[in-house]
């Protein structure tokens, strides 16, 4: 079992820079890998980036350049750092942690096993 808990999120003006933070508990060493995600009002939940435990990242095409995920050392904590944000970009976003999957899934939400509860992010002047 893997406990995700997100905090960070919050209201920032278009332009502004906001980071995430999701630290994991449980069995932290069973991960393989872990994403962010969001889900805006009446929208899927999309893929935003994706960390693995070898430090090989992936982006969304709307979030590169602009976002960056990265991991302290001990896996215990994975962050999003989310600069030049954009009303566009407003949603609740997700931690989530990728443990049975194959590493083939990972690239879409249905690889990833474990959930946090979630964290708004609105942008808006």
């Amino acid at each position: 079992q893997v406990q995700l808990v997100e905090s960070g999120g919050g209201l920032v003006q278009p332009g502004g820079s906001l980071r995430l933070s999701c630290a994991a508990s449980g069995s932290i060493f069973s991960i393989n890998a872990m994403g962010w995600h969001r889900q805006a009002p009446g929208k899927q939940r999309e893929l935003v980036a994706t960390i693995t435990t070898g430090g090989s990242t992936n982006y969304a095409d709307s979030v590169k350049g602009r976002f960056t995920i990265s991991r302290d050392g001990a896996q215990n904590t994975v962050y999003l750092q989310m600069n030049s944000l954009k009303p566009e970009d407003t949603a609740v976003y997700y931690c989530a942690a990728a443990v049975y999957a194959p590493a083939s899934a990972w690239g879409s939400i249905r690889g990833y096993d474990y959930w946090g509860q979630g964290t708004q992010v609105t942008v808006s002047s």
